[in-house]
């Protein structure tokens, strides 16, 4: 039983483009009903169903995992599906993450993508606690809506299972891990003034997503709820045309502009620094010129450095046989050595040679590992 006012699913029917909204934490599809209305009145099939352990009592939500969750919405999904031929998903807070995380999973069978205030981290340092305080406190009071505009209707839990939104905080690591996965059109809007996620949030998707063509909307009336706030004619507005966009063709950023307008401004800086013009007294071309042969410098390397070992093998090498020549041809002899001198000096040549290569190899190795 509840006491929520249109806490149950909600399925309007309308043409073959489906546009599945899913609500927020502790929230209910009365979160998002005027939305999903606002939608419908454009002639698409709106399915807002009521996320699992949501609508109800916020104990069943403490019994209640982000899988389960999830499976809730892909089963929402898929049925909306079975009446439609196109269908994009669009979520409010959490519902963002779980409209990601749908996105990431079963991104060929979605045509596009929106987010409202999305939620996919949260750096209080409350949430640090949540590991161990879940274990104490089984729900702290979830505080008033967040809604600028006066008397806002109950759409939700007045208190906050801690167990459930634990288990929320492993959605949002996973969803973040893998934004990378998202690469549909996206439209994605945030509140400058929300108090319950930071608009921090959004950015982050911005700069991770592969989405082709992403418009953004910025909200600076409404708090969190935009859904039941100041400016839902606004989101409506800006939601139908994002699926009129999309579906004929014509979506792009709405910052596409000024990024074109950013490179040609980098383009132009860097040929104002560069010239042509042969009046100027120094152009680039003069620069290129100004690098001739004068500046390059004719290697004179010294000549090698011979050491002692080196002069004995170069005397054995050469003078070794030089003796032998010369005792065969005219029989001289040292002292009657016959010619031993040569050969023992050739010897001695090849073995000085020998040592001196070896030293320089030991040289070049030092220092390496094996």
């Amino acid at each position: 039983m509840t006491e929520i006012s249109n806490s149950e699913s909600l399925f309007l029917q309308g043409g073959k483009t489906g546009v599945l909204i899913l609500h927020g934490f502790t929230g209910s599809p009365a979160s998002v009903r005027p939305w999903a209305l606002g939608i419908h009145e454009s002639g698409y099939t709106v399915s807002a169903p009521r996320i699992a352990g949501h609508g109800t009592r916020w104990e069943d939500l403490n019994y209640t995992s982000w899988r389960e969750m999830y499976a809730s919405a892909e089963s929402a999904f898929l049925t909306l599906k079975e009446s439609c031929d196109r269908v994009f998903v669009a979520g409010f807070s959490v519902g963002g993450a779980l409209a990601l995380r749908l996105s990431q999973i079963r991104g060929s069978e979605i045509e596009g993508l929106i987010l409202l205030n999305p939620s996919i981290f949260d750096d209080r340092k409350f949430f640090r606690a949540l590991p161990v305080l879940k274990h104490i406190l089984p729900s702290i009071p979830g505080g008033k809506s967040d809604i600028a505009q006066p008397n806002p209707i109950r759409h939700g839990y007045d208190r906050i299972p801690l167990k459930a939104l634990d288990s929320v905080r492993k959605l949002w690591a996973q969803v973040e891990e893998d934004l990378y996965l998202v690469d549909l059109p996206l439209l994605i809007g945030y509140s400058i003034n929300d108090h319950v996620v930071a608009p921090a949030c959004s950015q982050t998707i911005i700069d991770n997503v592969f989405s082709p063509s992403i418009r953004e909307i910025i909200f600076e009336k409404s708090f969190h709820n935009v859904s039941l706030d100041y400016e839902v004619d606004d989101l409506i507005a800006e939601s139908t045309e994002f699926l009129e966009d999309v579906l004929a063709g014509t979506f792009e950023s709405t910052n596409e502009d000024d990024e074109t307008q950013l490179i040609n401004a980098e383009f132009e800086s860097i040929i104002s620094g560069l010239s042509l013009d042969e009046s100027t007294p120094n152009t680039f071309l003069d620069e290129l010129d100004a690098v001739d042969d004068e500046h390059f410098v004719q290697p004179n390397p010294p000549m090698p450095h011979v050491d002692q070992l080196a002069r004995w093998a170069i005397i054995g090498l050469l003078g070794g046989p030089a003796y032998l020549l010369l005792e065969f041809f005219t029989g001289f002899s040292f002292f009657g050595t016959g010619p031993w001198i040569g050969i023992l000096g050739f010897i001695g040549g090849v073995v000085a040679s020998i040592m001196k290569f070896a030293r320089n190899d030991d040289d070049y190795d030092d220092g390496a590992i094996l």
